[in-house]
């Protein structure tokens, strides 16, 4: 990697985000009835390499379920409304409805609402009875407190998930979550995140993680470089990952942990160049709330934004674009890669003459120059 020096007293290396990177193709190509775009984790497959982002704005459990059956993993945010409220359809209302200035007031209220274990049950239980993949999402913070009656519910996968995750939290305070420890104890794969550097995403694949978040989420609704200064430029935070992802394997003896790019995932193109630069699947909060069957009804917010002390994101308007599965299977007349995201990616492969996605990611890529 460059060093750049900033100053006389610091040093700092050169990152690249996905707008600043283009894919080259080579001297093969295919069609794109030839290509594959399943992806599989543990024991489970799917049509396509996409999870749903655990957010309100984007996931319901009847989301969850449609995405499920178009063949891609939905995942629904145990802390959300739908584990605080039998019926949320007024609190949607309320965020949906509120002014600019208000909406960060709202969502802090709404969400002030205990969460209920009864609901986390029903809301899993409705979804394995849909005969979709189950999975369930916690942060770091509540995971020891809900993860039995999440376990007991039946998920097919568990995503813990954060702005940052580290296999090695320091606390003065409460006893803070082993994630060595705690994942070795359950017999279901583990996706956790955000990290985006090749030695955090090192030390949690020695978690026994099945899937690292690559990082920090939040996409459009987030303000967290706003408010902490930190931020991921993600094709070198996906490059960098999937180069810890390497060297765990022969580390591990072959153990294979996936990588998932999260964050900066706003059009089908940004999809294609992470897993070009190494991710095995996205996962993507911005692009589903768009969709028209979105609870946040063209609104999209992740958890971060709530929190009642120091909120990270913010409420910001997408627009409702269309039906789910036009979204990402197509067919559609909108050239500005918000839709037919999946159609896309065998065109970006076929064109690169790749048949399915774990071939596509040694795909050659350039970087633009600023000099």
């Amino acid at each position: 990697m460059t060093e750049v020096e900033i100053g006389r007293s610091k040093r700092a290396i050169n990152g690249y985000a996905f707008d600043d990177i283009a894919i080259v193709p080579t001297r093969r190509t295919r069609d794109p009835g030839d290509v594959s775009t399943s992806w599989s984790i543990d024991a489970f497959q799917f049509d396509m390499p996409v999870i749903a982002a655990p957010t309100d704005s984007a996931m319901s459990p009847a989301t969850v379920i449609a995405l499920g059956k178009l063949g891609g993993l939905g995942v629904l945010d145990l802390e959300g409304l739908w584990t605080r409220y039998e019926d949320p359809t007024q609190q949607l209302a309320e965020i949906a409805n509120a002014k600019d200035e208000d909406a960060t007031a709202v969502l802090q209220r709404v969400y002030s609402q205990p969460i209920q274990a009864e609901l986390i049950r029903a809301r899993l239980e409705e979804i394995r009875a849909a005969g979709v993949r189950v999975a369930g999402a916690l942060s770091p913070q509540r995971t020891a407190e809900f993860s039995e009656i999440v376990l007991k519910s039946g998920v097919d996968m568990f995503v813990i998930r954060g702005n940052t995750v580290s296999a090695e939290h320091v606390s003065q305070g409460a006893e803070a979550l082993n994630l060595k420890e705690f994942i070795y104890q359950l017999d279901v794969p583990v996706i956790v995140g955000g990290a985006a550097t090749y030695t955090a995403a090192l030390h949690l694949m020695r978690t026994g993680a099945a899937g690292v978040l690559v990082g920090f989420g939040g996409g459009a609704a987030s303000a967290t470089r706003k408010v902490l200064g930190i931020h991921a430029p993600m094709a070198t935070a996906v490059a960098d990952v999937a180069a810890a992802r390497r060297d765990y394997m022969d580390e591990s003896g072959g153990r294979y942990v996936h990588v998932i790019a999260d964050g900066g995932l706003g059009t089908s193109g940004d999809m294609v160049k992470a897993i070009a630069c190494g991710a095995d699947a996205v996962m993507l909060g911005t692009v589903l709330a768009r969709a028209a069957e979105a609870p946040g009804q063209g609104w999209h917010w992740g958890p971060e934004a709530v929190n009642s002390s120091l909120p990270r994101g913010q409420r910001v308007w997408v627009g409702s674009h269309a039906p789910l599965e036009q979204i990402l299977m197509g067919p559609t007349s909108s050239a500005d890669g918000t839709a037919n995201l999946i159609g896309a990616l065998r065109r970006s492969m076929a064109t690169t003459g790749y048949s399915d996605v774990k071939e596509f990611q040694r795909v050659d890529v350039v970087a633009n120059s600023y000099i």
